[in-house]
């Protein structure tokens, strides 16, 4: 059985807390290099490491697990899957350009700059990216910031 470490490391607390979606995982091949990117990341929204088993995972969440790198449960390489993504909202306009540029500066690759998204620039302002093993991301605020 695997030693579980559960860790709770709120330096920042947001006035107002955004959960990502529930429980989505990526792959990687590289276990403490993805824990880096994420931590940097995922500090953005506020949301830290939530349990951690060595050698195999690091999930993160505010309350409950919600999203987490992985290594292969059977053992082989972690690989991309083509057409997936997963999408984290925000709070405001300028916690999607923050997300994107720790993105960027932790490793990742720019998928699609913010901005405004739709035929006439009135859709969700959104910021596309890839973690450094591939995996897409989007990071999006529709309607108007949140107090």
């Amino acid at each position: 059985m695997n030693q579980v470490t559960a860790i709770r490391d709120r330096t920042t607390q947001p006035e107002k807390v955004r959960g990502l979606p529930g429980h989505s995982t990526v792959g990687t091949n590289d276990l403490d290099a993805a824990g880096e990117f994420y931590d940097r990341l995922f500090a953005v929204f506020g949301i830290g490491r939530i349990l951690v088993q060595p050698w195999r995972a690091v999930y993160y969440g505010y309350r409950t697990l919600e999203f987490g790198v992985v290594k292969p449960f059977n053992g082989r390489p972690a690989t991309l899957g083509n057409g997936g993504m997963v999408a984290f909202e925000a709070r405001s306009r300028s916690q999607v350009n923050e997300a994107y540029s720790v993105a960027l500066a932790a490793g990742g690759s720019d998928e699609g700059a913010p901005g405004p998204r739709g035929e006439n620039g009135d859709g969700p302002y959104c910021a596309y990216f890839r973690d450094p093993e591939g995996n897409k991301f989007l990071v999006f605020r529709a309607g108007p910031d949140e107090a």
